[in-house]
């Protein structure tokens, strides 16, 4: 059985936490984890329950189905996938396919010189969908993430390029000669014009650092593909890496569906239980909460300006630690985090930070974000699979003792029930969103780090019209209500046509990417079948190798003679039937 996780420190920590039990009932337990040597992968994988995350048994699947002989394969047969936080791993995450690369040509110059011509394109504001004519040079459509170079911009370009040295006089850049040039231009401009630094990716030891933007972890040796890493690179004046050609691929729904049992659990799931059924035949089954859920989810308040919501989120801050209260703030970005810490900084609020940057800190940060008065705040990470208790971690405090004496147990469990009822008093764990996500089940889960167990806790969200979801998706009519109800600066709104525009604006946005994850399956499944075919085949050549012990070469040689004999045997019975 794999027990497939959302990131390795929940893998570790589930793994450690149950394998005292498991071991009882004579179970054997493996973390399967990013970089451990193949015999590592090997003795976890041939444990009863393996733990890891859904990156690695892809990519472990992925290689094995490279490897030149038996041996270097990790892997056993998929037979029992149970996913933790499932909807984040099955839906959330299935936009993006799994892809090995391998080195490709070395594009680094062209890359950096292409880079040098960016800066001198002007973004234009409002585009002409037919023309593609303006003022600017370029236009984004934010919704797709896509990039769009006008006709001025083309001319401009073409000058450019031409100045440089990189295309001939009189040459056009849409001409055959030209199809790499403009592949590196276009992936220029989505690098200055998309991808933003400290929201998208991190820069760390002279490496670009994919940031997952559903779990706000870095994403180690991933890498954007079609050259678009490569001018992130050169936007960030770090040392570009070559190019890379796609070996293998899959994506998480045809990897998951290979399976002969495959379940899961979140906390968050109903919503989505159309695309379970459809894309996973799987049935989706909601269970009652152990305790009723107290928690107050207070209304959004909506404010005209970014600013004008920092203040009002430090406020919040202040009134609610002063009489005690833990108070998690969640932000959607690294950079998002840090604006919140600098002005909790200048406001003199102790407070801690738990983002891509300082994933190291995570255990002890989660363990005392549950104390009195604490102030933490934290990107995506902190929204699934967190546990945050109340008055603090007494599990973690008798970690630090070496072999603890019954009555240091009995004092520490005693200290941490007055604390947890303090805390309790003060209304438990408050929860702060800084916008809303795309997707309603995110902010879902941030809420569900308060009122666990039938605990006290409140969340409320606070919203501007300049936070991204609002500008691209429901600004006009939002910013209309505003308008009509005479807002002035530093007052929000609070309105249930806001809360409902708000949530229309979230269904389109659920609703575009199950078209993209639909579309990328129905490609990935044209391929599947010859995926498939081919492995198989593979795996049909090792079996033989394994019985008859002969050696690669020949195991080739011998496959083909009992093609062809098979071929030959098949006709010659049906000519005999002929006969007959």
């Amino acid at each position: 059985m794999h027990v497939v996780t959302v990131n390795d420190y929940l893998a570790r920590r589930d793994a450690e936490n149950n394998r005292l039990c498991l071991s009882f009932l004579g179970l054997s337990v493996g973390i399967n984890l990013p970089g451990h040597a193949p015999p590592a992968k090997r003795e976890a994988y041939a444990a009863d329950i393996t733990y890891g995350t859904n990156n690695e048994f892809g990519f472990d699947y992925l290689r094995d189905n490279m490897a030149f002989s038996p041996e270097e394969r990790v892997q056993r047969k998929l037979y029992y996938a149970l996913v933790d936080e499932v909807d984040s791993i099955l839906i959330d995450e299935a936009r993006t396919p799994l892809i090995i690369s391998g080195p490709a040509e070395d594009s680094s110059e062209l890359y950096k010189k292409v880079n040098k011509i960016i800066p001198h394109l002007l973004r234009q504001e409002k585009e002409d969908s037919d023309t593609f004519e303006g003022e600017g040079h370029f236009s984004v459509d934010e919704k797709s993430r896509q990039v769009n170079i006008t006709e001025r911009g083309l001319i401009l370009v073409e000058e450019l390029l031409m100045d440089a040295g990189m295309m001939e006089e009189g040459e056009s850049l849409y001409s055959p000669t030209n199809i790499a040039l403009m592949h590196h231009v276009t992936a220029a401009l989505r690098a200055h014009a998309l991808f933003t630094r400290d929201v998208d990716y991190i820069v760390k030891d002279g490496e670009v650092i994919i940031v997952d933007e559903h779990t706000g972890r870095t994403m180690e040796g991933r890498r954007w593909s079609d050259g678009l890493h490569q001018a992130v690179e050169a936007k960030e004046g770090v040392e570009i890496q070559n190019e890379n050609q796609t070996l293998a691929s899959i994506t998480f729904q045809n990897y998951f569906r290979l399976y002969e049992k495959l379940a899961g659990m979140t906390g968050t799931a109903d919503t989505e239980a159309f695309e379970f059924r459809q894309i996973y035949k799987l049935d989706t089954i909601v269970v009652p909460t152990n305790r009723p859920m107290i928690r107050n989810d207070m209304p959004d308040l909506v404010y005209m300006t970014e600013q004008e919501k920092i203040d009002a989120i430090i406020e919040d801050i202040k009134e609610r630690s002063t009489k005690g209260q833990p108070i998690l703030v969640g932000t959607i970005s690294i950079e998002k985090s840090e604006v919140v810490s600098r002005e909790l900084t200048k406001a003199g609020i102790e407070h801690k930070v738990l983002n891509a940057k300082f994933h190291e800190k995570e255990a002890d940060i989660v363990a005392n974000a549950g104390q009195e008065s604490a102030v933490t705040i934290a990107t995506n990470m902190a929204g699934r699979g967190t546990d945050i208790v109340l008055g603090g971690s007494w599990q973690s405090e008798l970690a630090e003792i070496d072999n603890p004496t019954e009555e240091q147990i009995a004092e520490i469990k005693a200290a941490w029930q007055v604390r947890h009822d303090r805390v309790l008093a003060a209304g438990g764990l408050h929860i702060i969103g800084t916008e809303r996500h795309e997707s309603r089940r995110i902010d879902n889960q941030l809420r569900g780090r308060s009122g666990r167990q039938g605990d006290a806790g409140s969340s409320r969200f606070y919203l501007s019209m300049e936070d991204a979801l609002m500008r691209i998706f429901a600004s006009d009519r939002v910013a209309g209500m505003m308008r009509k109800l005479g807002m002035k600066p530093g007052e929000a709104i609070e309105h249930p046509w806001v809360t409902k525009a708000i949530a229309n604006a979230q269904r389109k946005v659920e609703s575009r990417n199950f078209d993209i994850r639909k579309q990328l399956l129905d490609f990935d499944d044209v391929a599947n079948d010859q995926r498939r075919a081919i492995y198989a085949s593979v795996m049909n050549c090792w079996t033989v190798a394994t019985l008859v012990k002969l050696s690669t070469a020949s195991v080739v040689m011998y496959s083909a003679r009992l093609s062809i004999i098979t071929f030959h045997l098949s006709l010659w019975k049906k000519c005999g039937m002929c006969r007959a």
